[in-house]
């Protein structure tokens, strides 16, 4: 069984990102609080891509994807604390700041890619139309 979720490229770049913060979980002055928290939020982004995309209603699909964006947005502070610690190089900080800001648009992007596909569903359309069946022709 194929897994739709697993052909988007914020899915994969959100796995990357993932093995990306999972190498350095076992660096020197990372204190287990701030590893955990840190490898929480940014699994969570690729969990709730797949939840989401899972899920059968459209307003759960869009709060999961909003919440996978608020993960991505988690690990920026986590990060610049890594940084003032000297757990993460400059050039790293910037490495993730930056693929957390490209998974961040790319997930505002699904959102609104998500919303325009459910104003245009034939779905909502035939609702409308139902609900004038019931009117005598003129």
């Amino acid at each position: 069984m194929a897994f739709p979720f697993e052909d988007l490229e914020v899915y994969k770049r959100s796995i990357n990102l993932c093995t990306q913060v999972e190498s350095l979980l076992t660096r020197e002055g990372l204190t287990k609080t701030i590893a955990d928290q840190l490898s929480r939020a940014a699994l969570s982004i690729p969990l709730n891509i797949a939840e989401g995309n899972g899920r059968w209603h459209s307003g759960d699909k869009r709060q999961f994807f909003w919440i996978a964006r608020g993960s991505a947005f988690e690990c920026i502070p986590i990060i610049e604390i890594l940084t003032i610690k000297s757990v993460v190089t400059a050039r790293e900080r910037e490495e993730l700041r930056s693929k957390l800001e490209i998974i961040g648009k790319m997930l505002t992007r699904l959102v609104q890619a998500h919303d325009a596909a459910e104003s245009c569903s034939p779905k909502k359309h035939n609702i409308q139309k139902r609900s004038y069946r019931n009117f005598p022709d003129s």
